[in-house]
């Protein structure tokens, strides 16, 4: 497996870059805007290709990398379903898997830092954003923070993991850059406490400062989305009642980008090829699946996704590789459900 831990010394945020093998799929966690250019340069070194960028919540101490990646790479971006940012590609919730080639992360929903705080699981390691710090818990006074949120999170989710689970956080201050389950338990001050109220005590008298870019992080990390505008300026994108009424239209052919585990979750709709978004380039290529049912039947392709970031980068793809009668589903399925759509389940 390649792993690699990042640093940005002026917010002391860790991100984290993994992949099952050079050559491979890759994913980063917490990216910070400034170190775009050194993730790029990293993937080219290792030969990756970033298929997922994922923030464990809204950061309000540096500004998101996830939309400058989506812009570079055409990576999904990826939040938890609480989450006030505008548009992310994917939302997950509590018991999903993020998964890339040969690796696959376990969603964890834990509030308290903020009420959008989500660690991730893997195998013998915790990602815990800023719910669980080494010897330190994320504060809980603001963002809809939490402390007996996070309590609840610590105690009745984290701690249960292994002792020898690895703790990987998105900050420290201190320069420790991992530690344990096990030793968090044992030597972590906050985690010395005998109740929830004293927990909640404890939190609520910490008295810290706001974070000195909080002004300036939370509303840019609250407006990460692709911007769909131009699309439909362009006549390349169909509203939710569009798309309702071209429902079952000869001339048109409906292409799910999403997932697998989203769809089952979600619904699909009636009538749509499923052609999940990471294979979007090989699909489109000459022989490619969606390339050659597009050149056989000439109907109109229309991409749609969750919230309408993958079928816009879909869109500007497939114009690249010369397929111009396609459009997609601004707002995805969620506008789809919103304008009163069928959708299809099980």
């Amino acid at each position: 497996m390649i792993f690699r831990q990042l640093f940005d010394s002026v917010s002391g945020t860790y991100s984290y870059l993994l992949a099952s093998r050079a050559g491979g799929e890759a994913l980063i966690l917490d990216p910070v805007l400034e170190k775009v250019d050194r993730y790029c340069q990293l993937l080219r070194e290792l030969d990756l290709r970033l298929v997922k960028a994922v923030d464990t919540h809204l950061h309000a101490d540096h500004v998101t990398g996830l939309g400058e990646l989506r812009d570079r790479t055409h990576c999904v971006t990826i939040m938890g379903e609480q989450s006030k940012a505008d548009v992310v590609a994917m939302r997950v919730a509590d018991g999903d898997k993020v998964m890339i080639e040969g690796l696959s992360l376990d969603v964890m929903y834990t509030p308290g830092h903020t009420d959008d705080s989500y660690s991730y699981l893997m195998g013998d390691r915790v990602f815990t954003g800023d719910t669980l710090l080494i010897r330190g818990t994320g504060r809980t006074d603001f963002q809809n923070g939490s402390a007996r949120a996070q309590y609840e999170s610590i105690f009745g989710r984290l701690l249960k993991l292994p002792d020898e689970t690895m703790v990987f956080p998105a900050h420290d201050y201190k320069g420790d850059t991992v530690s344990t389950i096990g030793e968090e338990k044992r030597y972590n001050p906050r985690l010395q406490v005998r109740s929830m109220d004293e927990y909640v005590e404890l939190m609520n008298n910490l008295k810290l400062p706001n974070p000195k870019m909080m002004d300036v992080a939370v509303p840019a990390n609250m407006h990460v989305g692709l911007h769909q505008d131009d699309l439909a300026k362009q006549g390349l994108a169909l509203n939710a009642r569009e798309a309702i009424e071209s429902l079952g239209r000869p001339d048109i052919l409906l292409v799910d980008l999403r997932e697998n585990s989203e769809r089952a979750k979600h619904g699909t709709l009636p009538g749509a090829l499923h052609a999940p978004y990471p294979a979007i380039g090989e699909n489109l290529q000459p022989g490619g699946m969606l390339r050659e049912v597009a050149a056989a039947t000439g109907r109109r392709v229309v991409f749609f996704c969750a919230f309408g970031e993958r079928s816009a980068m879909a869109v500007a793809a497939a114009r690249e590789a010369g397929l111009t009668n396609t459009a997609h589903i601004a707002g995805g399925i969620d506008a789809w459900k919103k304008a009163g759509g069928p959708v299809q389940t099980g």
